[in-house]
């Protein structure tokens, strides 16, 4: 396959899951929020208090520091499809990370559980870091920075606001990444709201090793693919 034809593709696929995103029934994002309220109330605010803690500091690290950044081999001389295969070898590399921390903290009970969410945020920022140095963009500046964030959030957030940083992701060229004023307190709550009934289910004992290594698993299969869609868009719209 040419890297032509393979770069029309994935940009055909990109742009398919970009706009799927958009229609998405909203009758399941109803019941999901009906769900979602009727439960928040039973999690303890320990676990809140926790998980908008790691939010607040990833933030923080994801903006200012250099924890995320770890060496990895980069060539320039890589075309698209080849820096695309080294991408899912990195997205498979940190599932297996976070299936296994997952499963251990999960069978902890809450303690242990609560720990699961500032080392699951860990393992999401250093996955798309590195997702951004593969795709060959700097991530220690900080426009690049915002862009990773705003990835994580559309992964993350439902509704309106995934439609809305979706549209702005998609068009973030057009602003030469200055989108730089995200609302982080918006961020926190999509976050939260999304992973609490899932996450909540960990802490059961039983059943928490094995949810969270299901569970944690799926995450970052998930960011990879909006990670990678992301960049396709960005790079060959």
């Amino acid at each position: 396959m040419g890297e032509d034809h393979y770069k029309e593709r994935k940009l055909k696929e990109a742009m398919f899951y970009y706009h799927s995103l958009q229609r998405r029934s909203g009758r399941f994002q109803r019941f999901s929020k009906g769900a979602q309220d009727s439960f928040t109330d039973k999690i303890p605010a320990a676990v809140h208090s926790a998980i908008t803690a790691a939010i607040r500091q990833m933030i923080e690290l994801s903006l200012t520091s250099s924890n995320y950044i770890y060496p990895i081999q980069v060539e320039e001389k890589w075309s698209f499809e080849q820096r695309e295969k080294e991408v899912r070898k990195v997205i498979n590399r940190y599932k297996t990370t976070a299936r296994l921390e997952g499963a251990g903290t999960g069978a902890g009970g809450i303690l242990l559980g609560m720990a699961d969410f500032p080392l699951l945020l860990s393992i999401k920022m250093k996955c798309l870091f590195d997702i951004g140095r593969i795709y060959g963009f700097d991530v220690t500046g900080f426009s690049e920075r915002v862009f990773l964030l705003q990835i994580f959030s559309a992964t993350f957030s439902s509704g309106e606001t995934r439609v809305k940083l979706w549209e702005e992701i998609r068009h973030w060229n057009d602003v030469s990444g200055a989108i730089e004023d995200v609302n982080w307190r918006v961020l926190q709550q999509e976050y939260r709201d999304y992973i609490d009934l899932i996450k909540m289910v960990q802490l059961l004992p039983g059943v928490g090793a094995f949810v969270g290594a299901i569970i944690n698993g799926k995450f970052l299969e998930q960011l990879g693919t909006a990670a990678m869609h992301a960049y396709r868009i960005r790079m060959l719209k």
